[in-house]
């Protein structure tokens, strides 16, 4: 659990299901930790789409659903934290759009890096935009396209688009789930015992509606899901799919699965290479949680150092990372953390984490160690050094304020208070995973999609 490290969006979709509002609303709120900010469903019934999303959690967002969406055979869902565009009633999604097409509902994860050159070409074409985000250009895509049909307008649409992102959108003639060309965002489908089809960012959704993993969306693909069945296209070749490894690393729910590995067991993975790499003298080692204590009984059973809860999270407690600026952010955390006199004290300490990003997050805990009577903190961070900002959905600091891009490795142990500090390092992070072609931008190794610059509006 990096409290600087900041996921973009869930979405959800199903279509064939007597029981889809409510079934939306459930999956939705299981991807609830993707995004904190805003949350909202829309319903198809009788050819009519109906949305109702607002600000905060998903239960403040949307507290009605079963009672004024119950009905409908088809739903989306969609929580949000901001990577671009303001946090605001008026970019809350799912977006409800009125085209030639008829009605549309959007629902958007990612980040399209060329929204801003594709935004002014649009306003110098005299569309107007309602919100900020990025997410509105595919529907104005959409709207302005000469393509005879809604599906090659939506593929002609896509094409168009670059960065890291997955889509699902509802209309009366069908639900459709689009992934990017590298596959960076996450998009999975499933199919439950009664024929529904079921799109989600993770398999934890699916699991939350029966609706066993099928396969994950390919990058660059388009599918159709209507009560003819699924129908799949490709808007562009993929040139290798490149994932983002920060799904396994912090994002996803353990509980998910990667092409049907389990999350939790590949964190395990993450500790138990990162002790082969970076052992330490110690008699306890303490997880961050909750993201990072599978990494911690890994690095505990590879070490032989034994494992315990030495820091307590209050779950009552919203994200800290919603807070607006630093110091409410570090009393969140004071707020969300404490530590456990009783496993730390008198105790060398081997404190697991899955990221350093800032840094600021890190003092602190060290800090509630020490306090508690640790007597020594040796911080070992479960993936490598983070030295770029990601373009493709995760909203992270400006390069200049990324503490490993700045300073050494002795430098980070001495400003966040640690004895002693490693990372995992970019190999062993990689054949912990057990695959190659994921997304390591953040770890400079090179964004797998140019970004653009911005243009002057």
């Amino acid at each position: 659990m990096s409290f600087e490290l900041h996921e973009e969006c869930g979405v959800f979709g199903i279509w064939g299901d007597a029981d889809a509002a409510q079934k939306a609303y459930w999956g939705t709120f299981s991807l609830q930790h993707r995004g904190q900010e805003s949350a909202g469903i829309g319903v198809l019934h009788d050819g009519r789409l109906a949305v109702e999303k607002g600000m905060g959690l998903l239960q403040d967002a949307v507290p009605q659903v079963v009672q004024d969406l119950a009905v409908g055979q088809a739903a989306i869902g969609h929580v949000r934290y901001s990577t671009t565009g303001d946090s605001a009633p008026v970019n809350a999604q799912p977006l409800l759009m009125h085209t030639r097409f008829g009605p549309l509902a959007l629902a958007h994860n990612g980040n399209l890096v060329n929204h801003r050159s594709l935004r002014h070409q649009l306003e110098a074409e005299g569309a107007i935009f309602q919100g900020t985000s990025d997410s509105e250009v595919l529907a104005h895509l959409l709207a302005r396209s000469r393509r005879p049909d809604f599906e090659k307008a939506l593929l002609e649409a896509a094409s168009r688009l670059s960065g890291g992102f997955a889509f699902v959108l509802l209309t009366p003639e069908g639900l459709f789930g689009i992934r990017d060309p590298f596959g960076i965002r996450p998009l999975v489908l499933g199919r439950t015992d009664q024929g529904a089809y079921v799109l989600a960012s993770e398999t934890c959704a699916l699991d939350m509606v029966d609706a066993p993993w099928v396969r994950d969306i390919e990058p660059g693909e388009m599918v159709k899901i209507s009560d003819q069945g699924l129908v799949s296209q490709k808007f562009r070749q993929s040139e290798g799919a490149r994932p983002c490894a920060f799904e396994v690393i912090y994002f996803s729910r353990p509980d998910s699965r990667h092409q049907g590995e389990s999350m939790h067991l590949k964190r395990r993975q993450l500790g138990k290479r990162l002790a082969e790499e970076a052992p330490a003298e110690a008699d306890v080692v303490v997880g961050v949680p909750d993201s990072s204590l599978p990494a911690a009984m890994g690095y505990a059973e590879a070490s032989g150092i034994r494992f315990d809860f030495g820091l307590v999270k209050n779950r009552y407690i919203a994200r800290t990372f919603i807070a607006p600026d630093a110091s409410a952010r570090e009393k969140g955390v004071q707020l969300k953390l404490s530590a456990v006199r009783e496993v730390v004290e008198g105790k060398r300490v081997v404190l697991i984490d899955d990221s350093l990003v800032r840094g600021t997050t890190s003092r602190h805990i060290i800090r509630l160690l020490r306090q508690a009577g640790a007597k020594e903190v040796h911080m070992r961070i479960a993936s490598p050094p983070y030295l770029e900002p990601c373009h493709y959905g995760i909203d992270t600091s400006r390069a200049g304020e990324l503490a490993a891009r700045n300073l050494t490795v002795t430098q980070l142990a001495e400003m966040v208070g640690a004895d002693s500090l490693a990372f995992l390092s970019p190999d062993g992070l990689t054949s912990a995973l057990g695959s190659s072609g994921w997304c390591l931008a953040c770890f400079g190794r090179g964004y797998p999609v140019p970004v653009e610059r911005p243009v002057e509006m």
